[in-house]
């Protein structure tokens, strides 16, 4: 069912994806694993929690997945993902290894196999490790975009509701006995949050029922454990405790807003600009993480830190701006049209050879 867009999932995508931002700059490059020089103490109480922008993250991309999915081919489906994730992911990639390459010092290396290695997978595999540490999601993200493609692949795409209901159980018999080894398939620590987001999703598109509202309220108590679960890592990782009160109420507001905005016919932002905050917050998220702290390191004392911590973020932005402009529009439908190309000769090719071999 193909449906309108939603603004407001544009504005909500900026909204994590700043605060990622806040939480890496303000408190995590400087809390742990020696990262930068640079910390904000005016910010850090809240920029704390910012690593909770991720799991929205998730959540928006379960919503947005299948409402693209719905009436798509399982070519369309890739060509629409590559296209989305490719361009993007390739500048920021590409620019910081030469930034790691020029700046990095004792505290960021890179070498040209580990360069290659994640540009052809989103971000490492294969005993490479990431080129940024914000690739990690990407690892989720694609193994959740895989497990739709297995959904559109058996043609079951609109029986939706059901898959998702196993994918739940599923994830929850995994979590129950560890010693069944599909952690990593389910992408269980995130489940919750993509079904959250998919869960809404149906209801926007077919109305509320009860089987939906059961979804969405075990997706958000899966969710929970999953969060609880990082408290005693955050605590060893970073030295401190997260209030768990914080947490269950931010990711409970999640949750409420995906429903609002699932339930309400028609959108409070009408004006298509709140389209270009949705737009900058994926090259926002890839670009700002090792970059940033390397120029923070390399700035050091020199400039104000109030001055280059709004700067850092100001020039972040900026530079997703330009190259939203500057690459994702211009490349984003050429790229498409070669990419279906591509999959229709692979098709073409793979029926040849069936039929040569039936013969």
């Amino acid at each position: 069912m193909k449906l309108s867009r939603i603004p407001e999932l544009d504005l909500l995508r900026f909204i994590a994806a700043l605060a990622v931002v806040f939480f890496h700059y303000a408190f995590r490059g400087y809390a742990a694993d020696d990262l930068t020089t640079m910390h904000y103490p005016p910010m850090e109480p809240l920029a704390r929690y910012g690593f909770l922008g991720v799991h929205l993250f998730f959540m928006i991309s379960g919503f947005v997945i299948l409402m693209t999915a719905g009436d798509a081919s399982i070519k369309k489906f890739i060509v629409s993902r590559a296209a989305r994730l490719l361009p993007a992911f390739w500048v920021c990639c590409t620019i910081t290894f030469l930034v790691t390459l020029a700046i990095g010092g004792d505290r960021f290396t890179a070498t040209w196999p580990q360069y290659f290695v994640n540009m052809l997978t989103l971000g490492g595999g294969f005993g490479a490790d990431p080129i940024d540490g914000a690739y990690w999601s990407l690892g989720a993200e694609l193994r959740f975009y895989r497990l739709v493609a297995i959904v559109l692949i058996i043609g079951q795409i609109g029986r939706s509701e059901r898959w998702l209901f196993g994918w739940l159980i599923a994830t929850v018999l995994v979590e129950a006995f560890p010693s069944i080894k599909l952690k990593t398939f389910l992408v269980t620590d995130y489940a919750g949050f993509f079904i959250a987001g998919a869960a809404c999703f149906l209801i926007r598109a077919h109305g509320l029922s009860r089987s939906r509202i059961a979804l969405v309220c075990a997706a958000w108590a899966l969710s929970l454990y999953h969060e609880i679960q990082l408290l005693p890592y955050f605590s060893e990782h970073f030295g401190l405790d997260l209030n768990p009160v914080v947490i269950a109420v931010v990711m409970t507001s999640f949750f409420a807003v995906l429903l609002v905005l699932a339930l309400r016919p028609t959108p409070v932002f009408t004006s298509p600009r709140w389209v270009w905050f949705g737009a900058l917050s994926y090259p926002l998220y890839l670009i700002h993480q090792n970059v940033g702290y390397m120029l923070f390191n390399a700035v050091g004392s020199a400039i104000d830190r109030d001055v280059l911590f709004w700067g850092g973020i100001a020039a972040a932005i900026g530079f997703s701006l330009l190259l939203h402009v500057g690459v994702e529009k211009p490349v984003a439908n050429p790229l498409k049209r070669k990419l279906a190309y591509w999959l229709e000769a692979v098709q073409s090719y793979g029926a040849a050879l069936r039929k040569r071999a039936r013969q």
